[in-house]
Parts: structure tokens; sequence; C-alpha cells
């Protein structure tokens, strides 16, 4: 007993020093937690969560400069998941107005080759081939790019992520790469878009050649309709995201 009593007197009190160094490591670590957390709420992240939350808009719904009435609309209705089943013939009528569409393009036209589908991260805005694109090209046309125009302003507006996705055919031409082919259709549109100065980030691409046909490859008007574009807005987030 009398030892140990020894052994403590003799180790005495910490330096000063050692306590300062140990103050100093403590706010080191506190401070790098800090930068982690605060890199990890990057910029697509506020963009998503703000999406979901309805607070911040990259376009204001009111006041000044507002958006047209229709897009508002279309801006609500797509929202609920619901209305893309019961409502999608009047979405499709506000997305594509009449005195809107290129000269060239009639009702008959929107009909067959616009479809409004519902999707489980929101709804697909579908467009055929023949609505933007030449046979085998990678190329919008006029036509193509003044359709892609009309649907920007509602892009703008929901402020949601955006996939875009291509899709062929199952009767590859000879030297065609299905896959190469739908991809860049993707990329173009997205080009189109993206000079409307709405946020990259919000974009994703896909090319899936003929892989997800919408109908038989039987007929010539089946493989027509599955040569597409397709939009999928992401304005419903997915079961057990924390999105």
């Amino acid at each position: 007993m009398a030892r140990r009593e020894k052994r403590q007197k003799s180790a005495g009190p910490a330096p000063l020093w050692l306590i300062t160094f140990s103050d100093l490591m403590t706010l080191l670590l506190a401070f790098f937690v800090l930068l982690l957390s605060m890199s990890s709420m990057d910029t697509t992240t506020i963009t998503r969560i703000s999406s979901h939350s309805g607070h911040l808009s990259p376009l204001n719904l009111s006041g000044p400069g507002r958006l047209p009435e229709r897009i508002q609309i279309v801006v609500k209705l797509i929202k609920d998941p619901r209305n893309v089943l019961e409502k999608k013939n009047r979405i499709k009528d506000l997305l594509f107005p009449l005195d809107q569409l290129p000269p060239e393009m009639s009702k008959g036209d929107l009909e067959k080759n616009i479809a409004i589908l519902e999707h489980p991260e929101g709804v697909v805005i579908v467009l055929t081939e023949g609505l933007l694109f030449a046979k085998g090209s990678a190329k919008l046309d006029d036509k193509g790019k003044k359709l892609v125009a009309v649907l920007t302003p509602v892009m703008q507006a929901v402020n949601a992520d955006i996939n875009i996705s291509g899709h062929t055919d199952a009767t590859a031409e000879k030297d065609t790469n299905d896959y190469e082919l739908s991809l860049m259709r993707a990329l173009v549109v997205l080009e189109q878009l993206l000079q409307a100065q709405i946020p990259p980030d919000r974009f994703s691409v896909s090319g899936y050649g003929p892989d997800k046909p919408m109908y038989p490859n039987t007929t010539a008007e089946g493989q027509a309709k599955n040569r597409r574009v397709e939009i999928l807005v992401k304005t419903t987030p997915r079961v057990g995201s924390y999105l």
C-alpha cells in the first residue's frame, strides 16, 4: 500500500502542454466531423430535397414573368400519380397545345405518336422516332427541336430529376448499332434541354436499344412505335427512399 502511494506521488500532475494538446486534438476532430457533414450535403441532394419539400423552385410560379397557366396546371397534375391514369389526355393537351406545335404536325400525329404513361417514379412522356429524327439518324430535325422546345418550360418548372432514354426496334439495319443509336438520340434530346439552362445534375441518360419494346415487333406499326425517346420526370420518390 505504501509502495502504491509512493508511485502515485512520483507521477505527479499531467504537464500543462499535454492538457492543451488534448484540447486542440478534440477541436480538430470536431472540425473535421463538421467538414464531412457539410460536404455530404452537395447541391444534388439539396435540389432533390427541395423538389419534394415544395419550398424551392428554379422558376417562380407567381409574380412578374410567371409561368403560363397551362404549365402551372401540368406541374400540379404530374406531381400526383393518380392524375397520370385519370387525366393523361388532359396532360397531353396541356403539354402540347396545338397552337404551339410545328405546323406540319396534326392532331392525329399527336394522338398516334405521343403517349403519357404512369411510372413508379413519376410520369413518362413518350415521343416516337418520327416526331424527332429521320430513320436511323441521331440528329434532331427542325420539327423535333420545336417539339422539345414546347416541353422545356415544364422541365424547368417541375424541379425533379429527369431520365432520358432512347429505344429502337428489333430490326437493326446493316452497320447500325442499336444501343449506340438509342444512346446518341437520348444525348441529343438532353443537349437540347440543357440549352434552356436547366441544371445538368438533374439529368441522366440511357440507351436500351431493342431491349424494352412497348409493342410487338411483328408489324411495321409496332416497330415504328418502339423507335422512341422516353422522358421520365421523377416527381414521385421511390418507396423506401429517404428523398
